[in-house]
């Protein structure tokens, strides 16, 4: 699968083409589609362009891209630096009025299974994802169960990039021998900045899942400037992404 990840929480000062609205994640979203990706992840923003997790923030974008481009499955974060308490995050997740086809829970922050328990709960899929070893190692602790499993690599240097790839892939409970067989959740590899292009490859390699857009990099494989989503979307394509 190929995701696109569309906004992050870059602004227009980062770059022009940076989606914020609903109408815009919808056309960059309706875009990215026609070009073949699987999903959309999107951090939808408030009228004074904050991320927020209020139900009305995550309905309107929700609504705007399912009008737009209707079954393709859209996603949002739940990152702690969009709400910082952990209590308040669960709320307003309970409180959500349109729910998001998935969502991601970074297993290092605080009341990260917590988050996760309260998507389950509302039926949408619980995305975990891993910064580092040790937040695989948290995640193992989990008595909740997640739908697919974010590898993100956050060094910048494209060799550290893979090799903290290599060590959370064999970190991941997958990698066990299992005493009874089991369905494992779907791997997702990514990086963000400089190593974007290298992870994806490797991504590629090992046949895993894999995302690109503005929200991870800037830039198209060769280092020039990318003009906007679907540049990237085309390129990572290209690139053997599927």
């Amino acid at each position: 699968m190929l995701k696109a990840c569309l906004n992050g929480g870059r602004g227009r000062d980062e770059h022009p083409a940076v989606p914020l609205t609903p109408a815009e994640l919808a056309a960059d979203a309706a875009r990215c589609a026609d070009l073949g990706v699987a999903a959309v992840h999107v951090h939808p923003r408030d009228t004074d362009g904050a991320e927020s997790l209020r139900p009305e923030v995550i309905a309107a974008a929700l609504t705007a891209i399912r009008a737009a481009r209707p079954g393709l499955p859209v996603g949002v974060s739940t990152g702690a630096w969009i709400e910082p308490d952990p209590a308040a995050r669960v709320a307003a997740v309970r409180a959500w009025r349109v729910l998001p086809d998935f969502a991601s829970v970074n297993a290092h922050e605080e009341g990260a299974e917590a988050v996760a328990a309260a998507l389950h709960e509302r039926g949408v899929l619980v995305e975990a994802g891993f910064w580092t070893v040790e937040a695989v190692a948290a995640y193992r602790a989990w008595r909740v169960p997640a739908g697919r499993l974010l590898i993100e690599c956050m060094a910048e240097q494209p060799p550290v990039a893979l090799a903290d790839a290599a060590a959370m892939l064999a970190a991941l409970p997958r990698a066990a021998a299992p005493v009874e067989p089991r369905v494992e959740p779907p791997v997702l590899l990514h990086a963000e900045g400089p190593a974007t292009w290298t992870v994806l490859a490797e991504a590629v390699r090992r046949g895993l899942h894999t995302r690109i857009g503005l929200e991870d990099t800037l830039q198209l494989p060769d280092g020039t400037p990318a003009p906007d989503n679907p540049a990237l979307v085309t390129a990572a394509l290209a690139a053997g992404a599927r």
